[in-house]
């Protein structure tokens, strides 16, 4: 997990927090200059670290978008080796068909002091703890009958189980929302799903039962009217069907933990919601076919709040709002009033996991407020995983600021389609005007894998002038590939997709205009089984073109983050290939590796393996962050979904395999803004 311990963090001279300093050799040296143990915190690494202060108490925060390690190397000395957590599980997917049910949100746990929900004290001792970030799950296909998908599960743990402190911390996934006509029954889950249109019943939340409750219970559905109740939250239940005005049940309310950043400001984690930010764990609402109705809101009535993903109103068949990634929402339930097949569920949002401690080393005092803060190689790194605002702060000095912008993943295609492009990656330097300066941020979504074409990736910002694009989406076998940062790849022969921007030049330096990206690869030429589809291009590399009609195409390869973003204590990103260093000297080696292309797959009858994603050679661990093809199924019914893009890296979706049931493409991974400057 890299260094376990340097000078990086040691206190500046000139600290506007140097009171706490002079309170700790007043209080731990004696008289006559015998000096007792300085008190230090807990030493540990993983995750995105976000270091604050609150009322003089100084915590770091250890924020987990996707599944890693806490690795406790060093305990605290002066202060209390328990940590605090929150563990809130991926949301379940909305109901498909006109009239679904929400998707019931992830299942949340935390002991936080204080808070209405905490549990008992975490102590923790030196060695690994897992930590595994739950997926949302799938919303509900419009192809009769493939339900939707559960949301999976979060935990923290000690590894292996006979380690010290034995406690297993775990959120179970939210469960899917049932359909709406014809209809399939909610499941229970950390939340319920939210009863549809035709299988009216909610399913039950909190199951397997904790105490205290990490879910309520899904809404009831109307049948008559064919519509969908709320799927549960972690603070509330979802809602029943409103009938004058007629409303699909909103989302159950969700819960505010304020872990990852002081109370007073926007927390980098979480999502909107009544009262500020960092709200988790809403319910999804439930969508309607009753003409002239309205879908619910997602997270409780005036939302959407906490991640829920809206309901879908009557109006054009069309897949429903998807929860938030990083909070746990449920999807919202399908709407549409043009029949029923054409009409799908949102996926629900990922889940997230927060471990903070107390320590004693002081870190540098930040010039600037917004994302998660760390301190690495004598520079403080704002981290946004979520969009906010950077704004200087009164002691603001620097004239320059590095950064990095990626652009959310495209999602890959569907029956022996292609690999979705990656997202533009942009990196270098911009001045930052006198003080006070505010910037916004943008941190764009990866595409949604579960049509038969996946979704274009959404643009990262860091203000208008620095943007780079989301990558294309992948195209169901038979099409040509679409444009994006970087493209996606084509199938049957058609032309490739172009990339916007320039391709790699060799040199980390100031990035092209529009970023890095490139084109996706060309798919076999065969009109019928077996086919296969090229791989999506890269911010590295274009995309891998079919060698055979028996395999897709490799994923285009990614880019290392530059040094100065390298922290090894922190979140590490995708690992990388293990070839020669290039020749401007960057290492091909180890991790921080983003913006890789999703493989494309094949129509092949057999266990056929897809493209690999980013680049890496056969199939197997992608690269830089980039899915896998789905393994050819054809004719089995067995899933053959295609690997989803790495959280926070803008890799995109591979494709998913002919022949499966589903068959449907991974979703692109989000985008990242990262900005550094001297401590």
């Amino acid at each position: 997990m890299g260094a376990r311990s340097s000078n990086r963090n040691k206190p500046q001279n000139n600290r506007s927090d140097g009171h706490l300093l002079e309170y700790f050799r007043n209080t731990f040296v004696r008289g006559g200059g015998a000096a007792l143990p300085v008190p230090s915190g807990l030493t540990a690494t993983g995750g995105v670290i976000s270091d604050y202060s609150v009322s003089g108490t100084v915590y770091r925060a250890h924020i987990f978008t996707s599944t890693g390690t806490f690795d406790v190397t060093a305990a605290a000395v002066g202060f209390p080796n328990n940590v605090e957590y929150l563990v809130v599980a991926g949301g379940g997917g909305g109901g498909g068909h006109a009239g679904g049910g929400g998707g019931g949100a992830g299942g949340l746990r935390t002991n936080v002091s204080g808070h209405p929900l905490a549990g008992s004290p975490y102590s923790v001792s030196p060695g690994p703890y897992t930590v595994q970030v739950g997926a949302g799950g799938v919303g509900g296909s419009p192809l009769t009958p493939v339900p939707a998908v559960s949301g999976g599960l979060s935990e923290f743990f000690p590894t292996p189980v006979s380690h010290p402190s034995p406690t297993r911390i775990r959120a179970d996934g939210g469960g899917y929302g049932s359909g709406g006509n014809p209809g399939y029954a909610a499941t229970a889950g950390g939340s319920g799903g939210g009863g549809g249109g035709v299988s009216t019943t909610g399913g039950t939340g909190n199951s397997p039962p904790y105490s205290p409750e990490q879910g309520k219970n899904g809404g009831s559905g109307s049948s008559p009217n064919i519509s969908g109740g709320g799927g549960g939250g972690a603070g509330g239940q979802g809602g029943n069907v409103s009938p004058s005005p007629f409303v699909g049940g909103h989302g159950g309310a969700g819960v505010q933990v304020l872990i990852s950043g002081p109370p007073a400001s926007p927390q980098p984690t979480g999502a909107p919601g009544p009262s500020g930010t960092g709200w988790f764990a809403g319910g999804g609402g439930g969508g309607t076919h009753n003409p002239g109705g309205t879908g619910g809101t997602g997270g409780g009535p005036g939302g959407p709040y906490a991640g829920g993903g809206p309901g879908d109103p009557t109006g054009p068949d069309k897949f429903a709002p998807s929860g938030t990634y990083s909070t746990g929402g449920g999807g919202g339930g399908a709407g549409g009033t043009n029949g029923v097949a054409a009409a799908g569920g949102g996926n629900g949002g990922s889940g997230i996991v927060v471990v903070r401690y107390q320590i004693a080393q002081l870190t540098a005092a930040a010039k600037a407020t917004g994302g998660a803060i760390s301190y690495y190689g004598g520079y403080t790194i704002h981290t946004f995983t979520n969009s906010g605002t950077f704004a200087t702060a009164p002691n603001w000095t620097a004239t320059n600021v590095e950064y990095v912008v990626i652009g959310g993943g495209g999602g890959g295609g569907a029956n022996a389609g292609t690999g979705g492009g990656a997202g533009a990656y942009r990196t270098g330097t911009t001045p930052i005007g006198a003080h006070p300066v505010s910037t916004s941020i943008q941190v764009g979504g990866g595409g949604l894998g579960p049509a038969r074409s996946g979704s274009s990736g959404t643009s990262s910002f860091f203000g208008p002038p620095i943007t780079a694009p989301g990558g294309g989406g992948g195209r169901e076998s038979g099409g040509p590939g679409n444009p994006g940062g970087s493209g996606s790849g084509s199938s049957v022969g058609n032309a490739a997709g172009p990339a916007t921007g320039n391709p790699f030049p060799g040199t980390i330096g100031a990035t092209p205009a529009n970023g890095w990206g490139h084109p996706g690869g060309v798919g076999n030429t065969g009109d019928g089984a077996p086919r296969a589809g090229g791989g999506g291009g890269g911010a590295g590399g274009s995309g891998g073109a079919t060698t055979s009609a028996t395999a897709g195409g490799s994923g285009g390869a990614g880019i290392q983050l530059p040094s100065t973003f390298r922290n090894p204590n922190g979140f590490l990103f995708g690992a990388g290939p293990t070839s020669a260093p290039v020749p401007n000297g960057f290492d091909q080696t180890g991790n921080f590796w983003v913006a890789g292309g999703g493989g494309g797959s094949s129509h092949l009858p057999g266990s056929q393996p897809g493209g690999s994603g980013g680049g890496s050679p056969g199939y197997g661990n992608p690269y830089a962050g980039g899915g896998n093809g789905g393994v050819g199924a054809y004719p089995s019914p067995t899933p053959a979904i295609g690997g989803s893009g790495m959280m926070n890296t803008g890799g995109a979706g591979g494709a998913g395999a002919g022949g499966g049931n589903p068959d449907i493409g991974g979703n692109g991974g989000s985008g990242i803004v990262i900005i550094a400057y001297p401590s």
